[in-house]
This record gives structure tokens, C-alpha cells and sequence, in this order.
């Protein structure tokens, strides 16, 4: 399988303004603000047990939350498992719970439901028990207990799935980013039924950015792992990592892919530019780049529903300095003229509600529909860059 380079720098800040009947929700609870689902994609949480063991034998069984984000209508949709990074002990139980948002809407406008499991050992499950235990030192790590237990979560998803009347997990991907990404392998290594692929972004374990930025512990025993699970893989996989990755470096990740293709395994590897301090986050910072690599992908596979949200041609409304003109109310009017000092490249959405929502960096125009439309309205791109691409109501 081939690999490509692409190169970027990424940054990114966004807005986002509620209707005034929401935003007084909003500030009368900012004691304890009550988190806002995305309606758009209809997100719900929905637990479920799951029983898996640790590298010792240990066997629990623990709730998995499991968030849900879903396209318009009924399905049933093909389905993404989307698995999420492994921070150090003492920050799990603030990770939070699995929640890929912006990702999501590429997903799900794909025609895709995404499930996004918070695995044992994260969030609300942290404490006396944590399946992805990798061993206690840096030259004795293992990864092959660890991978088990993380796929293991992601197949009691897929058995979940199947009970849910919009979901068709005849025909289903699996994703992650990090531990995640290696999840992600580790799930294609077992082949199970109805996955047709792989998608793996800035995978691995065993990073240490801050004290060893580059050289992750024993990679070698992912080699050696990933080597031996691609002779069961089936499934054709996409490997995205980016060149200033503190946890692994540019290099490492290579070895890892040369492995599995000598094990019999199927990927693509693209190897991204620098992305921001820390590329090792370029799946949240660099979606100008991994997104069209990853449609093209998918396109390969039949699915070829846009998900990408593209910048409209200027318009000729307006000019883009004509606050008076922004389709929302007066008040919300100022903070039109705050994305006018925003830096390139930016756009402003409008919803057909009176919302709005904003943003500056890296995928400007779909994180800017996203901000605007997550409270369930349908939003347009009003203005990007320099140029008003509003047509009218």
C-alpha cells in the first residue's frame, strides 16, 4: 500500500452564539452549566455491561457509556466505532467522556451512526480496576493484553449496535485516535464480522511527550504485535500520522506500518506535515488535511455521500463589512463585527432561527456550521474569509 505526504500547519478557535431562550438557560445554571447534547445528531448516552480482563487474568464487569451521534432519518445507517486516547493515571478520570464532536459531523453527514465508547478504566469507571494496564516500567511494557481489552469493548458495541432498529451493523468501520488508533488495529487483527474497515489516526501506546518527546517506550512490541495480528486482518485500513508527533516521532510509526504490510495486512500510510506544538492531535487540529484523505477512502469503499462541508463562491449579497445586513438579531449583530477581527481563514454561519456560529483555523467553514447548527437548527454559511456567500432566505 502506498504512502503519502502532506504537510500543514494548523490552528484553530471557534464561537458559538445560542438563541436568547437558551442562552438565559444557560446563564441562569452557570453555577453548575447542565452539558448541551448536540440536537443536530441527536447525541444520547446509553450504557451498557461489559465484561473484560487485564493483562493478570482479573475479570470485571463494568457500565460502558457509550455516546451516540446519528444523521437525519430513520436508517438503518451503516455504522463508526470511534475509540478514544489513554491519558496518564491521574488524568483519566478527568478525560471526560468520549465525545469526538467535530469528527462526528464529518461521520454522520458521511451517512454513518457513530458510537463512541468511554472505555473501563476512564471517566466514570476510573478507580480500582483498569483493563489497559500495560505493565509497571517503560522496558517491560506489553501491549497485546491491553489491545484485547480495548477491542473487546469495542465488539460488545457492535453487539449493541445490533439491537438498535437504525443502525445496519452488517457493514461497520472502526476508528480511534492514540490508544485508540491502536484499538483500532487491534479490532481489524480479529476480523470480525461485518467490519470492512480501518481507520487509524496517530496510533500507539507508550508516548511519554514531555520527558521523552519522540520515543515512545518498546515499540518494537508493537511491531512485533501488530506484525503477527495482520495476518488475520481482512479488511483494508488507513494509518494517518503527523511529522511533529511528540509521542511516537516521524519515524517510528513507519516501522509499525512495515510490519503489518510483512504480516499480510492492507494500509495506507499518510504522513501529514507538522500540525501545530504537537501533531499527535492532529485529528482535533488538522481536518483540512485528514479529511479529504479520509473521504477519499471511504469513497473507495461505496461510501460516497459528501460529508464535507466546502466554502461557497462569494455571493455578492453584501459587503462583508455590511453589519446591518447579517441576517440575525441587532444585539447578535456584534458579534458579527468580532468575526470581522478574526484572523484567516474564518466563517460565520446564520441559522434560520436567528443563531449563529463562528470560527477561525483549521476547517473554518464546517466548524463554523457545526457551532451554529448543534442546537438543532438549520444554519448557512454567511460570510468566509473576505467574501459574503450568503444568497438570501
Amino acid at each position: 500500500m502506498r504512502i503519502r505526504h502532506w504537510f500543514a500547519i494548523a490552528s484553530l478557535s471557534a464561537s458559538v452564539w445560542m438563541p436568547c431562550a437558551q442562552a438565559q438557560t444557560a446563564t441562569a445554571a452557570a453555577a453548575a452549566p447542565a452539558e448541551v447534547l448536540a440536537k443536530d445528531m441527536r447525541e444520547e448516552i446509553v450504557r451498557i455491561p461489559v465484561t473484560v480482563k487485564d493483562m493478570y487474568g482479573r475479570q470485571e464487569t463494568r457500565n460502558v457509556a457509550i455516546t451516540i451521534f446519528r444523521p437525519p432519518g430513520e436508517g438503518p445507517f451503516p455504522l463508526l466505532v470511534f475509540n478514544h486516547g489513554r491519558s496518564v493515571a491521574a488524568k483519566r478520570a478527568q478525560q471526560g467522556r468520549n465525545r469526538p464532536e467535530v469528527a462526528a459531523r464529518y461521520f454522520t453527514a458521511k451517512g454513518f451512526v457513530v458510537l463512541a465508547p468511554t472505555r473501563i478504566g476512564y471517566w466514570e469507571t476510573y478507580g480500582d480496576f483498569d483493563p489497559e494496564t500495560s505493565g509497571g516500567s517503560c522496558s517491560g511494557m506489553q501491549v497485546e493484553g491491553m489491545s484485547i481489552a480495548a477491542s473487546d469493548q469495542v465488539l460488545a458495541t457492535v453487539e449493541f449496535a445490533k439491537t438498535l432498529p437504525y443502525v445496519d451493523a452488517s457493514r461497520w468501520v472502526v476508528a480511534g485516535q492514540s490508544v485508540g488508533g491502536l484499538t483500532t488495529v487491534a479490532t481489524v487483527g480479529r476480523a470480525p464480522a461485518g467490519l470492512v474497515a480501518g481507520i487509524n489516526f496517530a496510533g500507539g501506546t507508550g508516548g511519554d511527550p514531555d520527558n521523552k518527546p519522540g520515543n515512545p517506550c518498546r515499540p518494537q512490541a508493537i511491531e512485533s504485535y501488530w506484525g503477527s495480528l495482520a495476518k488475520q486482518a481482512k479488511v483494508p485500513m488507513l494509518w494517518m500520522y503527523w511529522q511533529n508527533d511528540k509521542f511516537w516521532g516521524p519515524d517510528v510509526p513507519k516501522t509499525w506500518h512495515k510490519a503489518w504490510l510483512a504480516g499480510g495486512g492492507k494500509a495506507d500510510f499518510v504522513a501529514f506535515g507538522p500540525s501545530g506544538e504537537d501533531g499527535h492531535n492532529g485529528l482535533n487540529a488538522d481536518m483540512d488535511h485528514w479529511l479529504p484523505v479520509t473521504d477519499e477512502f471511504l469513497s473507495c469503499l461505496g461510501f460516497t455521500k459528501p460529508g464535507i462541508v466546502s466554502r461557497p463562491p462569494a455571493s455578492g449579497f453584501t459587503d462583508i463589512n455590511d453589519v446591518a445586513k447579517v441576517p440575525v438579531s441587532a444585539a447578535s449583530q456584534a458579534n458579527y463585527q468580532r468575526f470581522l477581527g478574526l484572523a484567516l481563514p474564518r466563517a460565520f454561519a446564520v441559522s434560520d432561527r436567528g443563531g449563529w456560529g463562528s470560527s477561525t483555523g483549521d476547517y473554518a467553514v464546517g466548524r463554523a456550521i457545526g457551532n451554529c447548527q448543534r442546537f438543532g437548527a438549520n444554519c448557512k454559511l454567511y460570510a468566509v474569509d473576505n467574501d459574503v456567500v450568503w444568497i438570501g432566505k
